[in-house]
This record gives structure tokens, C-alpha cells and sequence, in this order.
């Protein structure tokens, strides 16, 4: 046996001697993942408001004392149909740019009516649409279902001026 032969079979030896040396570590089986799903022919036909724009009725500058202050109840119906049999539930989620994330709220995109945001609301109480706190859930059942929420005017702060509001948000349904 040569130098480099004997160099390299104790350097061998050496490696396995610490490896056997080393913490052996135990593995076990810790836990189960089961998963299951659903393949859908088809998700709902969506509905708001019967295809029109909820229109708030005017109000007098004047009822808004406070910031908060809220005005302008008007109820609207998000109505889900044709869903395939295997759906349940439908969660709502809320996106845009005219999200304030400052409140939840709707800013006003028209120029005028300065300091007035649009509030929506599920049953009787507010959903704040940058982090969807109280946004509805719908129960499906024989493949339609329905909410009803509320829009209404909204002082940020006050003095609210008076002139035209509008806005828009777009929403996701989440099926199970």
C-alpha cells in the first residue's frame, strides 16, 4: 500500500468513526394530513341589486353633526343563483382602490361632496372593507341564496359640503 493509499483509508476511517459518533436523530410519525375537495361544474350567477346602481336618497348636509355620523339607509340584495349542488356557502371579500384602509370605508371618486364616505353594512353592522371584519357569508341552498346589506353616507369628518357622491368596490365569492 502506498502513501496516498494509507492517507486516504484513514481519512476514511477517521470520517466514519465521527460519523458514528455524531446525535442520531429519531424520526416518527407525528401527525395525519387529510385532504379533501370538491370539482365544480359550475360557480353562481351573481345578482346586485337586480342589475342596477343602489342610489342613496339625498339628505341635508345638516344631519351630519359629527364625524361618524350616518345617513341614507338603503337596503340592496346580492342574489346568487344557478350554483352547482355541491356549493354550500358562499363567502363574500372586498377589493378596490376606493377602500379607504384608514376605516372601511368607501372613498367618494365625484368632486364635491367633500368629507362624505359610503358605509356599507351587513345586518346592523358596519363591514369594514380593507380587512373584511363582518363581510357576509351566503348559505346556499338548492344551487341559490341571497344577502341583503345596506349602503349609506358616511362623515369622515366634518363639516360635510355638500355635491355628488358616488363609488364603486368589487367583490369575490369564496365557495364551499
Amino acid at each position: 500500500m502506498n502513501l496516498k493509499q494509507s492517507l486516504l483509508s484513514a481519512a476514511l476511517i477517521a470520517g466514519l468513526g465521527v460519523a458514528a459518533l455524531m446525535p442520531q436523530t429519531a424520526s416518527a410519525v407525528d401527525g395525519t394530513i387529510n385532504i379533501s375537495g370538491k370539482v365544480i361544474a359550475q360557480t353562481c350567477t351573481v345578482n346586485t341589486n337586480n342589475g342596477a346602481t343602489v342610489v342613496l336618497p339625498p339628505v341635508n348636509k345638516s344631519v351630519f353633526t359629527a364625524a361618524g355620523s350616518t345617513a341614507g339607509d338603503t337596503n340592496f340584495t346580492i342574489a346568487l343563483s344557478n350554483c352547482d349542488s355541491l356549493l354550500t356557502n358562499a363567502q363574500m371579500s372586498f377589493s378596490g382602490a376606493n377602500i379607504d384602509t384608514s376605516n372601511g370605508k368607501l372613498k367618494n371618486t365625484s368632486s364635491g361632496g367633500s368629507n362624505i364616505e359610503i358605509e356599507l353594512v351587513n345586518g346592523a353592522t358596519p363591514i369594514n372593507l380593507s380587512n373584511n371584519t363582518n363581510a357576509p357569508s351566503v348559505p346556499l341552498n338548492s344551487g341559490s341564496g341571497s344577502t341583503t346589506l345596506k349602503a349609506r353616507y358616511y362623515a369622515s369628518t366634518t363639516p360635510v359640503t355638500a355635491g355628488a357622491v358616488s363609488t364603486s368596490v368589487d367583490f369575490t365569492l369564496t365557495y364551499q
